[in-house]
Parts: C-alpha cells; sequence; structure tokens
C-alpha cells in the first residue's frame, strides 16, 4: 500500500495558502512556501504530468509548480517515506473542520446503520459493475485499492475501496468505489481532459440514525456558480470584464448538454420523496466552506435525514438513475474535444480543480472521522492527485 506517501503528497500541495480561487487552501493565518527539486523524467512524461507553472490573467487558470511524473513514481515506491523534501521541515497547518450537518429535529430512523450501508455498497458494486461492462478499456488499479481483509479501517470500521480508470477512448481519470462498513459509501468518477462529460460525486454518510446524503454533477468548466447572488444573477462584464462572457457560456452549455430538465426534475422528484430532510449549507449560504463554493456545481444535492428504510431507498434509486445518466453521456461520443486548445486548457483546469476537490473532501471526512481517520480516507478516496490528465494534455 502506498497510502503514507499519498498522504505526504497531498500535504505537499495543500501547504501552499492562497487565496485565488485554483490553489488548495488550508487553515490557519500562516503559510509556507515550499522548493521542489524538478526535472524532466524519462520520456519527457513531466511535460504531461507537470506543466510548466505560469500566471495567468484569471487566477483560476493559473497552475503553480509540481513534482514531475518521475519524481513522483519514487514517492510511489518509496513506501512510508517521503521523496519530495520541502525547505521548511515544519509540518503544514491542519485543515479545517468542517462542521457537522445541521441534525433535523425528526427523531433518527428505523433502520440501522450496518443495513443501510450493506443496501448501498450491493447497489454501488452493481453501478460499478455496469460502468465496466460499457467501458472495455476500464482497468482496475490494484495498487491504490483496498479489500476489507487488508486492515485499512477509520474509527475501527472496515474501509473498502476499488479504484479504476480508463485512459483510452473512454478517458476516466478515476473511479473510486468506496465504503466504510455501517457508516459511508461514496462513489467519485472524475473524468479525463478529452470530453467535457461532468464529474460525478455521490455519497452517503450515516452516523447517529440520521443519513446524510450528498449528489453533485460537476460542471468541467468555471462558470462563477460561487459568485451567484440570492436573486440567481450573476456578475456581469462591469465587474468581470470580458470573462463574464466566458462564464456565462460555460454556464449555458452545461445547462444545456447535462444540467436539463430531465436530470432538475429526477432531483426535485426525488428530494421531495424523503421524510424529514434538512438541507445543508450550499451555493451563496453562509457556512460553505471557500474550497466547496468553488467546486461545488449548481445542482449539487445536500442534506440530511432520518435513516429510514423508505428514505434510504429513495436515495439509493436516485443514485443508480444518476450514475446512469452519467454513463450515457460517458459514452456519447459527441462530448469527446478534438485535438488542440481545448484538450490543453481542460487539463490545466481538471489538474487545480482536482487538488481543490481534495481539499474540500479532507474538511469533510475529517470532520466525520476525525483528523487522522480523515486525513487517511481522503488519501484513499482522491487517489493521485496528477492523474486528472488521463488521455494526455499536451
Amino acid at each position: 500500500m502506498v497510502l503514507s506517501s499519498r498522504l505526504a503528497l497531498a500535504a505537499l500541495l495543500l501547504s501552499s495558502y492562497n487565496v485565488d480561487a485554483f490553489t488548495v487552501q488550508g487553515c490557519g493565518g500562516s503559510s509556507r512556501s515550499v522548493t521542489l527539486n524538478q526535472h524532466i523524467g524519462a520520456g519527457g512524461m513531466a511535460d504531461t504530468r507537470d506543466p510548466e507553472a505560469y500566471n495567468d490573467e484569471d487566477p483560476r487558470k493559473s497552475i503553480s509548480a509540481a513534482p514531475s511524473f518521475e519524481e513522483y513514481l519514487k514517492q510511489r515506491a518509496n513506501e512510508g517515506t517521503t521523496a519530495v523534501v520541502a525547505a521548511d521541515p515544519a509540518p503544514a497547518p491542519a485543515p479545517a473542520v468542517a462542521a457537522a450537518p445541521s441534525t433535523p429535529s425528526v427523531a433518527g430512523g428505523d433502520m440501522d446503520a450496518t443495513s443501510a450501508i450493506s443496501a448501498m455498497e450491493t447497489s454501488q458494486s452493481k453501478t460499478v459493475g455496469d460502468i465496466a461492462a460499457a467501458i472495455p478499456d476500464l482497468a482496475p488499479k490494484p495498487d491504490q485499492s483496498y479489500a476489507k481483509s487488508d486492515g485499512f479501517t477509520v474509527m475501527g470500521n472496515a474501509v473498502s475501496l476499488q479504484a479504476s480508470d480508463a485512459p483510452g477512448p473512454a478517458n476516466v481519470a478515476w473511479i473510486s468505489d468506496l465504503n466504510v462498513d455501517g457508516a459511508l459509501s461514496s462513489l467519485t468518477i472524475f473524468n479525463g481532459p478529452l470530453s467535457d462529460v461532468p464529474h460525478l460525486i455521490s455519497r452517503c454518510f450515516v452516523k447517529d440514525g440520521m443519513l446524510s446524503f450528498f449528489l453533485d454533477v460537476r460542471p468541467r468548466a468555471y462558470g462563477a456558480h460561487d459568485l451567484r447572488d440570492a436573486d440567481g444573477n450573476y456578475p456581469g462584464p462591469e465587474t468581470l470584464g470580458r470573462k463574464a462572457f466566458e462564464y456565462s457560456g460555460a454556464r449555458k452549455d452545461y445547462d444545456s448538454k447535462f444540467g436539463t430538465e430531465e436530470l432538475i426534475s429526477l432531483l426535485d422528484e426525488s428530494v421531495a420523496k424523503l421524510e424529514g430532510v434538512t438541507k445543508n449549507p450550499g451555493l451563496g449560504d453562509e457556512g460553505l466552506g471557500e474550497l466547496e463554493k468553488i467546486t461545488r456545481g449548481p445542482l449539487a444535492v445536500d442534506i440530511t435525514m432520518p435513516l429510514t428504510s423508505g428514505n434510504v431507498d429513495t436515495v439509493i434509486g436516485l443514485r443508480e438513475k444518476v450514475a446512469s445518466m452519467w454513463l450515457g453521456w460517458a459514452t456519447d461520443g459527441s462530448h469527446t474535444h478534438k485535438p488542440g486548445a481545448p484538450v490543453n486548457s481542460q487539463y490545466v483546469y481538471d489538474t487545480k480543480y482536482k487538488q481543490n476537490c481534495y481539499g474540500a473532501l479532507l474538511d469533510t471526512y475529517v470532520g466525520f472521522f476525525g483528523q487522522a481517520d480523515g486525513e487517511k480516507l481522503a488519501a484513499a478516496d482522491s487517489g493521485p492527485l496528477d492523474e486528472a490528465y488521463v488521455g494526455g494534455g499536451s
């Protein structure tokens, strides 16, 4: 297992504390710089895995220096060691602990946690099987997977994680089929830069008779959704200049291809069937972390409810249907980027976006599982932070 080395890499990526939208942020008022001994790896792989650092007029497209592919492989190979040497040996500041979802006044449900997670695990396993059957080049990643017998636990509960990707025509960068006995069922899908298919996050926590459900079909281009005001309006060119038109175009592209009435109706109708629902902070609400704001999609569902058999059945049904929609998009050739600038731009965006998603996930898992276990689980669930490139970005 290479969990410890991935944790070291993840800690390094989080150690720079900036305020631009595509830099992973930590907590606390201090920051520290990290000096990396970079070089081009064999075969020139650093050109693909580590594009040159540059600053764009839009900070969301800026990209900072990162380890080369060759250096990264050395880290992966040296289990239990840290291959990247920082100029400042002091530990990185701990990430902020995310506040647990608010608890509704409705009492806990009639279903026990073990049975609920077991049902979700069975459903999720079938979903991943359907994806594998439809995407022939999807391949398992055994060095990043964990069986329950491997002894990986959080809060004393066994963890299983089946990781896979599809570096071929389907261009799927990362699939994590994650389950924690009696506590968590999570499906994460990141797509590579050769398509505009949305990422998918589908996650359920169970604790104290309550079910916390998060579902997000995440756009592949920044649309300034985090800047939307309470009336649903977005800043225009008088505030953002020419970027306002770029962001507006990204929103329209997402709405016309993916965030359609079919998806919106499915989400609304399914949530309406749930009992005792309390909505957790969303875009535009106080209490939502900065990394959540810049990574969350406009249609994200984030709710808490009693753990009843009816609620569990409804949530399972919704998760299966949305995953099926994602599979339809992923196997539709019309969503493939043509070679050239769009692919390169998508690669740069995806690389920084995935790092920010890790930061947001880290806060979430630490909030539910505590600092040490949350860190372990976030590192495992996120996978390699430089592999959003799958399929080649240059």
